[in-house]
């Protein structure tokens, strides 16, 4: 299993707005990289968790939730960023 977890508070739109308390985790299988959980914790969670629910109903993998375009500032970029960790990608920490 291979986890990423990415703070609000290094998000550029979470200081901007106040709201930097807060995660996105996200659960990676190691062998075929499935998209296994994902965990959203702050003010902000109702707002993005239906990204979350899409990618695991079409059993996406995590690099491909990686790849899906965010757009910037959002908080929903947190969601690309704890992804990016699984694939060991991230940018942006």
């Amino acid at each position: 299993m291979k986890v990423s977890k990415f703070p609000f508070s290094a998000a550029g739109k979470a200081a901007c707005i106040g709201h930097t308390d807060g995660f996105v985790k996200i659960v990676g299988e190691t062998k075929y990289d499935e998209l296994l959980g994902v965990h959203i914790i702050g003010p902000t969670a109702t707002e993005i968790i239906a990204e979350a629910c899409v990618a695991l109903s079409l059993e996406s993998t995590t690099e491909a939730l990686a790849k899906v375009m965010h757009a910037h500032p959002t908080l929903s970029e947190a969601v690309m960023e704890a992804a990016e960790g699984v694939t060991g990608k991230i940018i942006n920490m």
